[in-house]
């Protein structure tokens, strides 16, 4: 029974591990070079603070399989577009845990729990989430819907309009 129960737990990772390869490839640069990433970060600020969206900071490295297999779901087609919606993602190369460590502690990110980390910004460059405990560090026994879940708890809050009482 025990042998069963490890071959489909084995199969089910496998075929999370294969949906994660059919959205995005895993063998794809997603990093930046490190010293990019106070570049993007401001780019990624500016552009956020025109369209009312938020930024997405991923804290990762182009070695780490958990990172690419969250690259991957943020590409899934059901989380895409939710993605682009309300987001603009900055990719931010933490080397091998020796790079850009100086923003994940601006933004909260304790990088000794593991990558991927995440932080969220609002379109103001205002912390409104940052990963805590390793939330996301094994991504690849996670589902894309994990990710969904994320995307919409963090997404920014419908703009007001006249004909609303309050907001």
């Amino acid at each position: 029974m025990r042998k069963l129960m490890m071959a489909v737990l084995a199969a089910t990772m496998l075929l999370a591990g294969c949906k994660a390869k059919e959205t995005a490839p895993l063998s794809r640069t997603i990093y930046p070079e490190p010293t990019q990433a106070k570049a993007d970060l401001a780019k990624a600020l500016a552009s956020a603070a025109a369209s009312h969206k938020r930024v997405l900071v991923d804290f990762g490295g182009n070695w780490c399989s958990d990172c690419k297999v969250l690259d991957a779901y943020f590409h899934d087609p059901a989380n895409k577009a939710l993605l682009e919606a309300n987001y603009v993602l900055v990719d931010v190369n933490v080397g091998h845990m020796d790079a850009n460590l100086d923003l994940a502690a601006q933004y909260g990110v304790p990088l000794n729990k593991g990558v991927p980390a995440l932080a969220v910004l609002d379109e103001h460059g205002q912390l409104v989430y940052s990963q805590k405990g390793g939330e996301f560090e094994s991504m690849r026994s996670m589902q894309p819907e994990a990710v969904k879940a994320f995307l919409t708890e963090w997404k920014p809050a419908a703009p007001c309009s006249t004909a609303m009482v309050s907001c």
